[in-house]
């Protein structure tokens, strides 16, 4: 399908030096309405931006044109990538966010970042598994899009990785440290615990609503191993 986008120009965006996107990094714009996210995009006193921001009603508008490095990530780091905004393609995702009164992404919104992800997945050949989180790439400083955001039904379409629960039983037998599996994984983080709580925003989103977030629970660990076995990552066994 075509996707209807509306040009709204940022002047926040400098030069990629021909590194080719391989990661598109999910926001969520953590402000109080559409119109705020949208002024402060484009605003040259924020010194930030986006390539896309996706509105409730499924709305697409374009800040920065996709060569173009735009100011989204931030400090972060995934795998062996520090640059973040050089290598990715950030979309925001209106929501209020964590400070303002989080709430569950309406479908139609959905269903635009799903398909917006598919156009650019196509576009530039990145993999499911370079759709990450703002929380993946900066743990200690992130938490959007957050624990109410659909990644199992995202990947389910090719935009992202679910675990498959199949392979669980098969990484029973690794005795490995679940945060040095956090780190073979790709996360970053000074604090391993924040690298924790990222990965179950992630992959295991409803420890948050069972009191049990930044708990090591034997669903996480059977995630993260899943996670690691399926995408030939071999852990290192203690």
């Amino acid at each position: 399908m075509t996707l209807n986008i509306i040009q709204k120009p940022s002047p926040n965006f400098d030069d990629r030096y021909g590194i080719e996107p391989s990661l598109i990094i999910l926001h969520y714009t953590g402000m109080k309405t559409a119109r705020e996210a949208l002024d402060r995009l484009t605003d040259i006193e924020s010194k930030v931006s986006a390539h896309y921001t996706v509105d409730m009603d499924g709305t697409i508008y374009q800040h920065v044109d996709e060569k173009n490095r735009a100011w989204h990530a931030g400090a972060g780091a995934w795998k062996s990538y520090k640059d973040i905004n050089r290598r990715s393609i950030g979309i925001e995702i209106v929501n209020k966010g964590h400070e303002y009164g989080y709430h569950v992404f309406p479908e139609e919104q959905i269903y635009a970042v799903k398909n917006l992800c598919h156009e650019i997945i196509v576009r530039h050949q990145i993999e499911p598994e370079g759709v990450l989180a703002h929380s993946d790439t900066a743990p200690s400083r992130k938490e959007d899009p957050g624990e109410l955001f659909p990644w199992e039904e995202l990947a389910k379409v090719g935009v992202g990785i679910w675990p498959d629960v199949s392979v669980e039983d098969s990484v029973k037998s690794y005795s490995i440290d679940i945060f040095q599996a956090l780190f073979d994984f790709g996360y970053r983080c000074d604090d391993p615990q924040k690298s924790l709580l990222a990965f179950q925003r992630h992959y295991v989103p409803h420890v948050f609503s069972d009191g049990k977030a930044g708990v090591v629970t034997t669903e996480t660990k059977g995630r993260i191993y899943a996670l690691l076995a399926e995408h030939l990552i071999i852990p290192h066994k203690l």
